[in-house]
């Protein structure tokens, strides 16, 4: 699958791209940092939501909201009332356990902080493995405060579990309290510093420490992306949920040039927690953005709507693929399989936004580029997740897609996909933007 060969060393390519992404969005803020480095690498200009626009046609530009989001976008070169936004959206944060930052004692020597649990991470994934510490932290400088990214790049922590020996019950179904089990370790020595956590902050950032004021920090995996499995089929990592599909909707945006309609992606944050923030899928910040482009071309209203009515929205979050363990949690007629094809998610209360209409829509791009594409229900019997899709499709009313590449261990400090998946749905993509 990943030969040198002619045909295949671009998919090579993007591949190593992906790993080094997912390795270097080891936070929300990191993702989004992330994601504007690529952006700025291939010729997008930041616009400033207090400025006003101007826009040219053919031209690339990004906007950055509350250091996370980011809406990217390349101007049409057909008028927004006749042609309209051809969008792609994902979101960049993934379940983690977050540091309470003044939850720090020492006690018989042993430096330990609690943790707030972000989203719904599987627990017991996070224990007994090399954590690190990355996120912002802001700080006094030149007379103001300054915002800066931190990563320690080295296992700075560790939760360990209970030995078998004194907590019998661990393999029957153990419940881990997040307020008393998932404490972090920092040090297993006295130390000098009232606040062990600033003082580590302080001396990585070459700052004094009653110089820090607020700190962000989301503990992480050290071990980063790599493929699995003797023909490198699959991938695992930290954060696939949803990455994966921010780093496919990336890579499409930036290999397309000059489209007739505007393209457009949106990199929300705060998903796995409701979207309702000011730089969530629920806030102002995409219509805001999409009226925005319109006024830069024209000041009527009326074209703006027109705009909204001939646009369309794929909402792109990675889905479950059938677990062979498990066979019994699957709908047995709709249950995906790993490097068999883009999952289109279907749901009758609209959990997901998939109808026939915009299904059909993508689905005729699958058959444009040769790729496969399947379906996901969830059993009659079970409760059905939710994406960023059903909003901005009830917001704007715009016909939207929900879709995902099939993954395992959802949510897990290490999930898996498929690698040919992610390759089909970066072609999809590419052939959507420049429909």
């Amino acid at each position: 699958m990943l030969t040198d060969n002619g045909v295949n060393i671009i998919m090579n390519i993007q591949i190593k791209d992906f790993i080094g992404f997912l390795d270097a969005s080891n936070s929300r803020f990191q993702a989004g940092a992330e994601v504007i480095r690529k952006l700025e690498e291939a010729g997008f200009s930041r616009l400033e939501e207090t400025d006003t626009f101007s826009l040219e046609a053919g031209g690339k530009y990004y906007i950055h909201r509350h250091d996370t989001a980011v809406i990217a976008f390349i101007k049409g070169q057909k008028p927004l009332a006749e042609s309209g936004f051809l969008m792609a959206s994902s979101h960049i944060d993934s379940p983690a356990l977050k540091l309470k930052t003044q939850s720090i004692k020492t006690d018989r020597g042993i430096t330990r902080i609690g943790v707030e649990v972000y989203g719904g991470p599987i627990i017991h994934t996070w224990l007994d493995r090399e954590l690190g510490i990355s996120g912002q932290v802001l700080y006094r400088a030149d007379g103001g405060t300054k915002a800066s990214l931190l990563d320690f790049g080295r296992p700075v922590a560790i939760i360990p579990n209970a030995a078998i020996h004194v907590n019998r019950e661990i393999n029957k179904g153990f419940q881990y309290n997040p307020q008393t089990h998932l404490q972090a370790i920092l040090s297993a020595v006295p130390q000098d510093s009232k606040d062990p956590l600033k003082a580590m902050v302080a001396k990585e950032l070459g700052i004094k420490e009653e110089d820090v004021l607020e700190m962000d920090l989301y503990l992480y995996d050290l071990a980063g992306a790599t493929l699995v499995g003797d023909d490198q089929s699959m991938l695992t990592s930290g954060r696939l949920d949803n990455l994966a599909m921010t780093h496919a909707i990336l890579a499409a945006i930036l290999e397309t040039q000059k489209p007739d309609s505007t393209a457009l992606a949106a990199f929300f944050d705060h998903e796995e927690i409701g979207s309702r923030s000011p730089q969530g899928a629920a806030s102002s910040f995409l219509g805001e953005i999409l009226e925005r482009i319109n006024l830069a071309e024209s000041t009527k209203r009326e074209d703006f709507l027109r705009a909204l009515r001939h646009s369309f929205m794929i909402s792109a979050d990675m889905a479950h693929a059938l677990h062979p363990a498990y066979p019994e949690k699957y709908e047995p007629d709709y249950s995906p399989l790993m490097n068999k094809g883009v999952v289109i998610k279907r749901n009758t209360n609209l959990k997901y936004a998939s109808t026939s209409v915009s299904s059909q829509r993508f689905i005729s791009h699958c058959e444009k580029v040769g790729a496969a594409h399947q379906e996901f229900l969830v059993r009659s019997d079970s409760p059905c997740g939710s994406t960023v899709g059903p909003i901005v499709a009830s917001q704007l009313g715009i016909h939207t897609v929900d879709i995902g590449n099939p993954m395992w261990a959802m949510h897990s400090i290490r999930e898996t996909t498929g690698v040919q998946d992610h390759l089909d749905l970066i072609k999809i993509l590419s052939s959507f933007y420049s429909e």
